[in-house]
């Protein structure tokens, strides 16, 4: 077989077989000159205020998703300062720092023994101290679930 096949008008001949025709439908979005855009939320090219408004409010989403409920912890044994979000008993989120990665005894440990401490789960001295943070009230731990007196 000498002919190499078109994949351009293969492609489209499958999103018509599945059901799909982009040229008869309006997005919303204006895409560059001469680039199709297949995205299906609008730019607000013609509406600058508009698009301004929508870039912080993703932002202010990002930010809350990445930082909301995360509370600083520091570890008992090293005293490395970590940001953690209790989810439940048995879902944590920690987020480390590039200077407290350095500095964790445990995470030294491994190190210098030859290991890779990016291979561990966790460092079980911060987990102690996250646990005993829970325990004193000093960090809160979420629940998904309902308590009995919610409706």
């Amino acid at each position: 077989m000498s002919d190499t096949p078109d994949v351009d008008r293969l492609a489209k001949s499958m999103l018509l077989l599945h059901g799909h025709d982009d040229e008869e439908h309006d997005h919303g979005h204006s895409p560059g000159v001469g680039a199709k855009s297949w995205g299906k939320a609008p730019d607000f090219a013609s509406d600058p205020d508009r698009a301004a408004a929508v870039r912080a409010s993703s932002q202010a989403d990002r930010e809350r998703y990445l930082n909301s409920g995360l509370a600083s912890v520091d570890c008992r044994f090293c005293h490395v300062a970590v940001r953690v979000k209790k989810l439940g008993p048995a879902h944590t989120s920690v987020q480390w720092t590039s200077e407290a990665t350095q500095r964790c005894a445990h995470f030294a440990e491994i190190r210098s023994a030859g290991g890779d401490p990016a291979r561990e789960r966790a460092c079980p001295r911060l987990a102690d101290s996250i646990r005993h943070a829970v325990a004193e009230g000093c960090l809160e731990e979420y629940s998904s679930a309902p308590s009995p007196g919610d409706g």
